[in-house]
């Protein structure tokens, strides 16, 4: 397997990962948590392993992409450092989950908290700057995807804290790692020319 193949797969496996949990863990709710939340309590190690793998695997294939766009291939590495780094640092228990926390939103921030809302900003400038950078190296509709997929990805910035936020997330962050998926699959291509 290719170091650009680790991208292909890297973006279903959260998914599959992640909404396997988010479907089977007590009381996790699609429309107020997002998957970092899914690092929390027992089973939370599946989902740090799950941040820390795939991120790995979007690194392995940004050293691949390097021969046809630096830049992209910095931002997907970019992409790739921040989900490591949001494995690594957690972020709170918050809107009852888990089950048993307080059904609010805390007063303060932990310190892993706050380093997992960092890691999350880096991997996000990482993945919309990517789209863009790919919309100018690609042609046709990959192109127009590639741009589309990187306005789409800002959108649920706006939303942030808000319940129609996080479902919001997870329909564009969807879209993103399919995105993520078919442009690694497109230049693991012999025929992709410089």
């Amino acid at each position: 397997m290719s170091r650009i193949a680790c991208g292909v797969v890297a973006g279903p496996l959260y998914l599959v990962v992640g909404y396997a949990q988010a479907l089977t863990r007590e009381g996790f709710d699609l429309s107020r948590h997002p998957f970092s939340m899914l690092s929390l309590g027992s089973l939370g190690w599946i989902q740090i392993a799950n941040f820390i793998v795939s991120g790995a695997l979007f690194v392995v294939a940004a050293t691949g992409m390097a021969r046809h766009t630096k830049w992209g291939a910095r931002l997907i590495g970019l992409m790739g450092v921040g989900m490591i780094l949001g494995g690594v640092f957690t972020a709170d228990p918050a809107l009852g989950f888990p089950v048993g926390t307080p059904d609010a939103v805390p007063e303060s921030i932990s310190w892993h908290g706050a380093l997992h809302a960092v890691a999350f900003v880096f991997a996000m400038i990482g993945w919309v700057g990517a789209c863009f950078v790919f919309a100018r190296r690609l042609g046709g509709w990959l192109a127009v995807m590639s741009g589309l997929t990187g306005v789409l990805l800002m959108v649920p910035m706006a939303f942030l804290g808000n319940p129609s936020g996080t479902v919001l997330l997870y329909v564009v962050a969807t879209i993103g790692w399919l995105w993520t998926s078919i442009v690694s699959l497109r230049l693991n291509r012999p025929a992709f020319s410089n």
